[in-house]
């Protein structure tokens, strides 16, 4: 009798299912887990869903704030740095004006 299923096709039929499903198993930490590792070990935020590897970001970094130093420090600390600067522009404004004013005298003298 000739049988389709012979032990000798069951037994190639296993193994060469047991090597996809091991190559498929392979592939998956390859490609899905194996990132996500790397990125953590290197300190970053790995995100799944888009599969990006984020740094992480001090606060002080986007504020501009010194570590320690609160809202209002900060702002104080700005709004001075801002008032220098206008008083800065105020003053060169002023010597533009004082220079303009001489070179019409002297015009105007000749």
């Amino acid at each position: 009798m000739h049988r389709l299923l012979t032990m000798k096709r069951l037994s190639v039929l296993f193994l060469a299912s047991f090597a996809v499903l091991v190559g498929a198993v392979f592939a998956w930490q390859a490609l899905v887990v194996a990132p996500g590792d790397r990125c953590e070990r290197g300190g970053g935020w790995w995100d799944g869903d888009t599969k990006i590897c984020a740094r992480p970001i001090s606060i002080a970094e986007v504020t501009g704030r010194a570590p320690g130093q609160s809202r209002a420090e900060a702002s104080d600390a700005k709004n001075r740095e801002l008032i220098e600067i206008e008083d800065r522009l105020a003053a060169a404004q002023a010597e533009r004006n004082a220079e303009v004013e001489r070179q019409r005298a002297a015009l105007a003298g000749q």
